[in-house]
């Protein structure tokens, strides 16, 4: 088995305390329906800087991230597969970006 992390891309801050917890349920039962093979429930992420070799700048870059999650999978297929539920897809609010994470 394989871990990999899924890179939110997108989404947005929930406008009341209400949808908060609501999209809150839809990630927690997303993460939760991958039992053991979900490592790391991970985090939102804040605004990032991107650091070039001769300035930093605080855009986040062309597509930034929101957050991550790490899971396992037996293939990128079944990771890919995974991923296709996560709530940030819904109405096309965000992307989910899937990479192995190579063992060192």
């Amino acid at each position: 088995m394989t871990k990999f992390i899924f890179a939110y891309h997108g989404g947005g801050v929930p406008e009341t305390p209400e949808e908060g917890a609501i999209q809150m349920a839809k990630w927690q039962s997303w993460l939760g329906g991958m039992g053991q093979q979900c490592h790391e429930e991970g985090a939102p992420v804040g605004l990032s800087k991107t650091v070039t070799a001769s300035s930093v700048q605080d855009n986040g870059g062309a597509n930034p991230l929101s957050g991550y999650s790490i899971v396992e999978a037996a293939s990128v297929e079944e990771a890919l597969e995974m991923a296709k539920g996560c709530p940030i897809l819904e109405n096309g609010a965000g992307t989910v970006e899937v990479a192995p994470i190579m063992e060192m």
